[in-house]
């Protein structure tokens, strides 16, 4: 083979080798003789090697120079402003243009610049074009944006994009702009306000959407942020010209002046995949999901800045343990009760009470209430007919049904009432009667009246005005009313 052919073979590009000839003939004209055929092809390939990148995932705002392949996806509207003087002349005016491209990775708003913006708003280029494109990246107001130098139709390539299509949220990346992704609610918060530097007053609010792939926290801007307070959760929604940032690791999804956040007719999948309770450790961030075994009642305390704070604890359990979870702020108006199932979503483990291992969720998790599945009981979360199936294996709600899915032991009537033990199928006949003198002896779940105990089996509720602590082995005596013990002792 030929210098050049040589070349060619060692590089690893999407250009072909007749553009790769063309090029290289450009350059020794360009340089008046001053390099040979070899000498050109070397420093083509040098350019096309050095900024190349592989994919649209793979740009960031602080790279100087990018080169990719990406599909045009939409076509903004020209823009035209007024660029400063100098002092002496009049103000020039500029003009500019937005393309979004995509390719199989992510989104990225590209940037056309006067004649070429002019160009491409008389009709120079197409949706579904894919360009071979070169330019600088940088981070825009709404996400990466890349300053396009220069943009060439490449027909020989293909990227598998169809435009107008919606990510999916596992498929969101840094700095994607206009992003379009459907999910289901599965958590909402209030608006908060703050101050700007400039004295303007700002809101801000959040939620949090899942589908098949993942979940993802949404932040609403100003009077973008009522939106949270508007959508139940369990609503499938469709987030439009949202923008990803990160914060504290983690990706955000936001929603400005331009986005919004839609409510769609259609099922939306969302499928919770949660650790086991039993291998989290302090320290960890985690998921969690189960049954919920007790919950206390909200408690209201004072902050040292002088604000009114709230806190629920509830005890959740799968198959591999239990956990006391402590629900902060509006999570502890989450509407539960014993018998739901849960998931805690980014909670914090701490060391809890007696070397207890404690979950915390505080503004940055997800707290949902899963709805009695169909199947096995597995749990799910619905937007008209979406459901969300929990994955057994991982959450361990299975080891609360029965092979027919019916409950079993610990998952007694509405989780406080005092169930044959040994299944949900357990004829009423065979627990003791209303007004029989019973005791029961079991760990204090839940403190206050009533009190709730759990003995491994079953939970049952005690009437009681007795002081008792959290963990604290107790025997309660007294005559059964229904699914309540009425107790004359408790030691």
């Amino acid at each position: 083979m030929g210098a050049i052919e040589d070349i060619y073979a060692d590089l690893d590009t999407d250009v072909s080798e007749e553009k790769f000839r063309e090029a290289v003939e450009e350059k020794v004209e360009q340089m008046g003789g001053l390099a040979d055929t070899e000498t050109a092809a070397m420093l083509i390939a040098h350019e096309l090697s050095e900024n190349e990148v592989n994919a649209i995932a793979d740009i960031e705002p602080g790279m100087q120079e990018v080169k990719f392949l990406a599909k045009v996806v939409g076509v903004g509207d020209l823009r035209t402003f007024e660029r400063d003087g100098d002092g002496e002349e009049e103000p020039d005016e500029g003009r500019v243009i937005n393309v979004e491209a995509a390719d199989e990775t992510g989104t990225v708003r590209l940037a056309f610049w006067d004649g070429q913006a002019q160009a491409i708003a008389d009709g120079e280029m197409e949706v579904g074009q894919v360009l071979r494109i070169k330019g600088r990246p940088k981070e825009g107001y709404n996400g990466l944006e890349v300053s396009v130098d220069k943009a060439e139709p490449d027909e020989e390539a293909t990227i598998d994009v169809e435009p107008g299509e919606g990510s999916t949220i596992d498929a969101l990346t840094m700095g994607q702009s206009d992003v379009n992704v459907r999910g289901l609610v599965l958590d909402t918060d209030s608006v908060r306000t703050f101050d700007r530097d400039d004295g303007s007053e700002g809101r801000v609010a959040n939620l949090t959407i899942g589908d098949e792939t993942g979940r993802v926290r949404v932040t609403l801007w100003d009077e973008k942020a009522d939106r949270a307070g508007e959508i139940e959760p369990g609503t499938a929604v469709e987030v439009v010209d949202g923008y990803v940032r990160e914060r504290e690791g983690s990706l955000e999804l936001h929603v400005g002046d331009r986005g919004a956040v839609d409510e769609v007719d259609e099922d939306v999948a969302f499928e919770p995949d949660a650790d086991p309770i039993e291998a989290v450790e302090i320290g960890d961030t985690a998921d969690i999901a189960g049954v919920v075994r007790s919950a206390d009642p909200k408690r209201t305390f004072d902050r040292d800045d002088g604000s009114e704070g709230q806190v629920r604890n509830v005890r959740l359990q799968d198959e591999t343990g239990d956990i006391r979870v402590a629900l902060w702020g509006d999570k502890a108006d989450t509407d539960l009760a014993p018998g739901d199932e849960l998931l805690a979503a980014d909670v914090e483990i701490d060391d809890g009470w007696q070397d207890d291992k404690e979950a915390s969720a505080n503004w940055q998790s997800t707290v949902v209430v899963l709805d009695d599945a169909a199947t096995g009981g597995a749990g799910a979360a619905s937007g008209g007919d979406a459901t969300a199936s929990a994955d057994g294996g991982d959450a361990g709600l299975d080891a609360f049904t029965g092979e027919d899915g019916d409950a079993g032991a610990g998952d007694s009537a509405g989780g406080a009432g005092a169930s044959g033990g040994s299944g949900g199928d357990a004829d009423a006949d065979d627990g003791p009667a209303d007004g029989e003198s019973v005791e029961f002896t079991g760990t204090v779940v839940q403190t206050g009246n009533p009190v709730v105990l759990d003995d491994g089996e079953q939970t049952m509720t005690v009437e009681t005005d007795a002081a008792v602590q959290l963990g604290q082995e107790v025997t309660a005596r007294g005559e059964l009313d229904g699914d309540r013990l009425d107790a004359d002792d408790v030691f």
